[in-house]
């Protein structure tokens, strides 16, 4: 199968390289997905809204039935556990409730569905199945109920981080425990009590670490090597570096994956964000609160304001980019409206997106595609074709969608009073709706056929 070069910049190696999938006809890749203990935030749904691009940039490129994406739950952590006991509620329900509302945001935010998403408590006889051919293979060692990975094992390990022993001991958060071998040495398994989930093992019942969640569902999966494994550049250590030296390890592999990639920091005008400085903001409060900007923001705005930086670089997600954002998607909405679909999407923004989706430079052709339409007065399926393409749903910014019920019925209400008053001849009548409807922001158009229809003034 021939395709057009993809060029994708290499965490592991540092450089950008042209990517040769292992199998054209089954790309692969999977991202760490949410732990489910509490709404995703705002920098939970920059990787979200990346992966998502690229999952449909590969799919153009090779076929959406050859392309399988796979981002997963963790469902069991100690975070969930304590949240949980928290409310006093089931660790089952608590999960559920907060994957329920992850999903429905995942969506709002335009992002398609992926191939699997796969849970970590029903991977749990390949998380054993993994730890064994560790300690199998002396890379691994029980103590104490435990079972621990040994760092000094494997001699290259920091290869993805490339980070000093001290500043990996440092990153690593390392616990002091008797029962370790050496500072940097990792849990694969623990011992569960009475009040937290657990499961038989061979060390005795007990749970896993979070590192073998993420190596067990992707071999379950993708196979112990596939081609892209994507997340925040926070997971870069030790997330990511444990689960290479775990999946290398248990199955005897030089790499786990052949391109990882990873997203810059968010931060949150211009401050890290964090719940101490009041600027701590959810997916879930941006679509469906006024806490941030004084107003709800359609999910497409959101996506549109994460796409105007380029993935690994910091980006500042402000009130300001927000309302850029919706200006650009408006004037979108304004030269699609009547566009037909069936067209194919920009080959500049393909370009873009081939070059480690350069997503600065498809802004600037969607803005080049925009201002072709305004100076010759058309409606362009190119950019519908492209909008949709690139995750961007312009029918949410529909001016009709945005006034509440209530407001709408009012609306459709003196329309028909005002058909009323011009089917007998009231034209004072009828002339006084449309001024109070103009007064409203409401623009009425009456057809030839003696409908009528509306839209809101921009």
């Amino acid at each position: 199968m021939s395709t057009p070069a993809l060029k994708i910049y290499n965490t592991l190696t540092r450089t950008k390289e042209e990517f040769r999938p292992l199998d054209p006809a089954n790309v692969r890749m999977y991202v760490c997905g949410p732990t489910v203990y509490d709404y995703a935030h705002i920098g939970n749904a920059r990787p979200l809204i990346v992966f998502d691009v690229l999952f449909r940039l590969l799919r153009h490129l090779y076929g959406a039935e050859h392309v399988t994406y796979v981002r997963n739950i963790t469902d069991v952590d100690d975070k969930i556990n304590a949240r949980a006991a928290e409310r006093g509620i089931s660790i089952r329900e608590l999960t559920e409730e907060t994957n329920k509302v992850f999903q429905a945001d995942v969506k709002a935010l335009g992002c398609l569905e992926p191939t699997m998403q796969p849970r970590a408590t029903d991977h749990i006889a390949q998380m054993i199945a993994i730890i064994e051919r560790l300690i199998a293979s002396g890379h691994a060692y029980a103590a104490d109920g435990h079972v621990l990975f040994d760092v000094p094992s494997m001699p290259n390990y920091g290869r993805l981080s490339r980070r000093s022993l001290d500043e990996m001991i440092a990153g690593a958060r390392v616990d002091v425990a008797p029962y370790k071998r050496g500072d940097m040495d990792f849990v694969l398994w623990k011992p569960s009590k009475e009040n937290e989930p657990g499961w038989d093992s061979p060390w005795g019942r007990g749970r896993p670490g979070w590192h073998i969640e993420c190596s067990a569902m992707s071999w379950a999966h993708l196979g112990e090597t596939f081609d892209i494994h994507g997340g925040g550049i926070d997971l870069v250590f030790p997330h990511h570096e444990n689960e290479i030296a775990q999946s290398c390890c248990a199955f005897d592999r030089d790499v786990m994956a052949n391109y990882w990639m990873h997203n810059g920091f968010l931060q949150v005008e211009g401050e890290k964000m964090s719940k101490s400085l009041g600027n701590f903001v959810t997916i879930h409060e941006l679509l469906h609160t006024e806490k941030f900007g004084g107003r709800k923001w359609p999910g497409v705005v959101l996506r549109y304001a994460m796409l105007t930086t380029h993935y690994r670089q910091p980006i500042d997600w402000t009130v300001e980019r927000l309302k850029v954002s919706l200006k650009h998607l408006n004037d979108m909405y304004d030269r699609t409206r009547h566009a037909k679909t069936g067209a194919c999407p920009n080959e500049r923004v393909i370009q873009a997106l081939r070059d480690d989706l350069n997503t600065h430079e498809v802004v600037v052709a969607l803005g080049k595609l925009v201002g072709d339409a305004f100076r010759e007065a058309k409606f362009s399926d190119e950019l519908l074709a492209t909008c949709a393409f690139l995750g961007l749903d312009l029918e949410e910014l529909d001016p009709k969608k945005t006034i509440v019920s209530e407001t709408q019925m009012l609306i459709e209400t003196r329309i028909e009073d005002r058909l009323a008053a011009r089917a007998s001849k009231n034209w004072a009548e009828s002339d006084r709706i449309r001024d109070e409807l103009t007064a409203m922001g409401i623009i009425l158009k009456d057809h030839k056929d003696g409908a009528t229809t509306w839209e809101v003034k921009r």
